[in-house]
């Protein structure tokens, strides 16, 4: 039974506000040349780009939207690339870097046209290379008519729908691909997973796999914030509201078939698909990671990189190298270079200071790393880690669940050692004081005197700053800085089904019904731990933190936790609390 679905209100358009600046449709000719009026450091475009503003788009229930197309003036027929997304079709890349980050996050001035839709390819790069840009309002987003809604079937059948009419377009040569990042690469999923018979390639930068699991419910808790704090209130603009998550989770805190709705079918994905992943993100790339196991296609290729997403789709010349040569060979059918591109390359993060601060474009037979060697990390009662070696005597420690009170275990590494891949916490844990518990874990890198290290997540060279000591505490939001991997789990949501685990280490869990816990009963707990890829030098060590809060950087996180009470870890005979741990 499909639940109501609650609505929530979100600003109207309003000029001036987001880039929008009006319904009203015409056709104008940006002349070589140009440069954005409102941003003294844009980019000058090189050639003329033809731009047709709110160009009508129907869907197959009679709803509208409305989209702006960037093509060459020349009149031949080239391939359009779709970039979807609800935060409007003229909010650009400059403005958010502006907005939301320190430093334009590395990103050099002159970058950027002012062109780009947030998040997507800037037409300055690709209308010269012979291609179309689609910057679309997505249902309900803009003067698009009707509901805002999410990822899931309507935005899959809407996407389906908008690559068979612009297919068809005269300037059109018939090919269509789907590009961009976060929510522009989520819809990729989905729309892809249709198999509209005008798609030829997708290129998923940094986008999750399921929603409930990887985003707004992680472990079976609520974890929206972000999206309700900024994304809703600030960024949205349309007249009819917005499907609620915030309010969805109230009412329906288990996944139901709204929520697994919200989880696309990779397997149904059959066209070349360039998928990009990097470790710092904290919602997107177990998505990535499933993309690359589930999706069949042999054309198929994973790039993971050691940067922030946004730096990464703007900044980083390599990447946008890559993905022209990607779509020249499918959406063109040139004959280039981009079938030697290996089909795996993995990033390695040293975290701090250091100058390289990481490894990137590491070629790999396959992920996970084939030759990876899965070890056991012990948990012991003298805060230590014990590798391969089980405890004899049972024993246990606790902390306070309701406070910052946590657990913490170090292994110190004697040689240079690089951990890669999926780790997995089993914890033996009991409450007597509840019959739940909140479990966070977090993997931590110290370096030789002890100290908390962090990486920042664009290069050091592209910003004021030398050292974290130079960064201002307003400064270190969760896109510039990462602490490492976290696990989260609520107890009662401990059942797995197996069928469904993309990797023994990511157990899927279904999430659709409580198993409360009588106090003090011992539970086994299989908790997944975000994969993650880091050097250690001889001397720096790995610290495993357990406790009933996120240790994560993030900027918008509330405490939505039910913990009451002490949680107890138990160690040694038949509960030995562990870790799974990747070495390469």
């Amino acid at each position: 039974m499909v639940p109501q679905i609650p609505i929530e209100s979100i600003n109207a358009p309003k000029i001036g506000i987001g880039g929008y600046s009006g319904f009203n449709p015409r056709t104008e000719i940006l002349p070589r040349g140009w440069q954005h009026a409102e941003h003294a450091d844009a980019k000058p475009i090189t050639s003329e780009i033809l731009v047709e503003h709110d160009v009508a788009i129907p869907m197959r229930d009679g709803i509208t939207l409305y989209a702006d197309i960037l093509r060459p003036t020349g009149g031949e027929n080239v391939p359009a690339i779709l970039c979807w997304s609800p935060f409007g079709k003229k909010f650009n890349g400059i403005k958010s870097l502006g907005l939301m980050t320190p430093w334009n996050l590395g990103v050099p001035p002159g970058t950027l046209s002012g062109l780009e839709k947030f998040e997507a390819p800037d037409p300055a790069d690709w209308v010269p290379a012979g291609y179309a840009i689609i910057n679309i309002d997505s249902r309900g987003s803009g003067d698009s008519e009707g509901t805002m809604v999410m990822m899931g079937q309507q935005e899959a059948e809407d996407g389906y729908d908008a690559i068979e009419h612009i297919a068809k377009l005269p300037w059109c040569n018939g090919r269509v691909g789907l590009a961009g990042n976060s929510h522009l690469a989520i819809a990729q999923w989905f729309i892809a997973a249709l198999q509209p018979p005008s798609l030829k390639a997708i290129a998923p930068w940094e986008g999750c796999g399921d929603l409930y699991r990887e985003q707004f419910a992680r472990g079976g808790i609520y974890a929206g914030d972000l999206f309700d704090n900024l994304i809703v209130k600030h960024m949205l603009q349309g007249r009819n509201g917005v499907e609620s998550f915030r309010k969805m989770f109230e009412e329906h805190p288990l996944a139901n078939s709204w929520w697994n709705g919200k989880r696309p079918d990779m397997k149904k994905i059959q066209v070349p698909t360039y998928i990009t992943g990097t470790w710092t993100n904290t919602m997107h790339g177990m998505g990535a990671i499933r993309g690359w196991l589930e999706i069949p296609s042999r054309d198929k290729w994973l790039r993971w990189h050691p940067w922030q997403e946004w730096y990464d789709l703007w900044g980083n010349k390599q990447a946008k190298k890559e993905l022209q040569l990607f779509f020249d060979h499918f959406l063109k059918g040139e004959e280039n270079d981009w079938p030697k591109t290996p089909r795996v390359r993995m990033a390695v993060l040293r975290f701090g200071n250091k100058e390289p601060q990481s490894y990137e474009n590491m070629v790999e037979d396959d992920f996970p790393i084939p030759r990876t060697r899965y070890r056991q990390a012990y948990l012991g009662p003298n805060n230590n880690i014990a590798l391969d070696q089980p405890l004899g005597s049972v024993s246990s420690l606790s902390y306070d669940s309701q406070s910052d009170d946590h657990l913490e275990f170090t292994y110190t590494f004697q040689k240079t050692t690089q951990l890669i891949g999926i780790p997995k916490a089993v914890l033996y844990m009991s409450c007597p004081d509840h019959d739940d518990l909140d479990v966070y874990v977090t993997i931590e890198k110290l370096d030789k005197d002890g100290r908390q290290m962090k990486n920042l997540n664009i290069p050091w060279g592209g910003i004021p700053a030398n050292s974290f000591e130079d960064i201002k505490p307003d400064e270190e939001t969760e896109v510039i800085a990462y602490k490492g991997p976290s696990g989260i789990l609520r107890a009662s949501h401990r059942a797995i089904d197996k069928n469904k685990s993309m990797h023994p280490h990511w157990p899927f869990h279904p999430h659709d019904r409580e198993e409360k816990i009588e106090p003090g009963t011992i539970v086994r707990l299989d908790i997944g731990i975000w994969a993650f890829g880091i050097e250690y030098e001889p001397g720096e060590s790995l610290k495993v933190v357990i406790g009933g809060r996120n240790r994560s950087i993030s900027n918008f996180g509330k405490d939505h936790t039910n913990n009451k009470g002490k949680h107890i870890l138990h160690l040694g005979s038949e509960y030995q609390s562990h870790l799974v741990l990747p070495f390469v």
